[in-house]
């Protein structure tokens, strides 16, 4: 029995020292050189304020992430640390560049990162989506800041803007490490994929005519590209279309590499998330929750959805119910007067193009102390 249990333990030995060795031939090959861009080319100018570099980390899924690691200057000791990202379509040089930078004006490190897919990160082929991989993204991310020296590992904290608002909160409801989160200007990427705009298709009739639409594309040219900001820009438009239309087709926000900037996303990109609901969990988030959305903001009944299920467990919008979220109090809804969904890109401008006065309607100050009340 003796020499039957001691043969059992040898092998287990052997067996993890090959897993381990294993483990690591994977880890280097999942490791992919990346080409990136070392000028300065993003839509704002460089604080004074801060340092910069540019980094790679490596998801779980065996893609490696580009970002701009932003730190404040002459800052000493351990700090808290943010991972930012959106909005979806976007890239680092964009909105989530200039978050993650007025961030570590307030003296915090901050990473924003191109999801998979996505800008200068690997991936193919080019913006396509997933719920569980995008989830992923700040994951890495966060596994990213917890390996740096400077960084305090118990003070992490996320950014999510636009689509990538929903993702963060369902980070936060899968990771534990994340202490607080802001969810800035968010779509629910989940519900507005399956239901449309305003759960305007939310009927079994209009998805099964999109399901017919996607499955037929996937023989037809899986690869197609459809969606970004409609150019030339009709006069009939939505006002919302129009605002995404000055941000991300002028040089207020325009990028090369950016999706929505270009020839938007894959056409079938984000088949899965039509059929996920991937805010379920939030109303077990514990840690600390802000919710930022413009009073003016076509997507303001997201976020105020998301808040309240996530407190409450129950909304409109969402078909399950659950129970009352543990932590209430400090989970917080914020909107801002005045404030359009593109405003809280980059703070909004009193005329077209980034031109005139800048409104400055981004509450830094206030994301800023958000975060050290949450991440002491």
């Amino acid at each position: 029995m003796k020499k039957t249990i001691l043969a059992a333990v040898l092998l287990g030995g052997m067996l993890a020292g090959c897993t381990n060795k294993e483990q690591t031939k994977t880890e280097e090959n999942m490791k992919q050189e990346l080409n990136l861009t070392q000028e300065w080319d993003k839509v704002f100018p460089l604080s004074e304020k801060v340092s910069h570099r540019k980094v790679t980390f490596e998801t779980q899924y065996g893609l490696t992430l580009a970002a701009d690691l932003y730190t404040p200057k002459n800052a000493e000791g351990k700090l808290a640390a943010l991972a930012v990202s959106g909005p979806f379509g976007a890239t680092k040089e964009q909105s989530s560049g200039l978050y993650a930078m007025q961030m570590a004006e307030r003296g915090f490190v901050a990473l924003a990162f191109d999801p998979s897919y996505t800008g200068e990160s690997s991936g193919e082929p080019r913006r396509t989506a997933s719920p569980d991989i995008n989830t992923e993204d700040f994951m890495a991310a966060v596994d990213f800041l917890l390996k740096q020296e400077n960084v305090d590992p118990e003070r992490i904290g996320i950014i999510g803007i636009c689509g990538w608002g929903g993702i963060a909160l369902n980070a936060a409801a899968a990771d534990t490490r994340i202490k607080a989160t802001v969810a800035s200007t968010m779509y629910d990427m989940t519900r507005v994929s399956g239901n449309g705009y305003f759960d305007g298709d939310d009927n079994e009739e209009s998805r099964h005519a999109a399901r017919e639409t996607l499955s037929k594309q996937r023989l037809s040219d899986p690869t197609a590209m459809a969606g970004g900001v409609v150019d030339p820009l009709p006069d009939d438009a939505p006002q919302f279309v129009k605002d995404y239309f000055d941000y991300y087709k002028t040089e207020r926000g325009y990028h090369k590499r950016s999706g929505n900037s270009n020839d938007g996303w894959r056409v079938i990109g984000t088949q899965a998330y039509a059929n996920s609901r991937f805010l379920y969990y939030i109303n077990e988030i514990r840690s600390a929750v802000l919710v930022i959305h413009g009073e003016k903001a076509h997507s303001r009944y997201f976020g105020e959805a998301a808040y309240k299920y996530m407190v409450e467990g129950k909304a409109e919008g969402y078909n399950v119910v659950g129970k009352p979220n543990p932590n209430p109090e400090n989970k917080q809804l914020l909107i801002i007067p005045g404030a359009s969904h593109c405003d809280l890109y980059d703070g909004g401008y009193t005329e077209l193009l980034g031109k005139g006065e800048p409104k400055n309607l981004i509450p830094w100050d206030k994301l800023a102390a958000f975060f050290k009340e949450n991440l002491k």
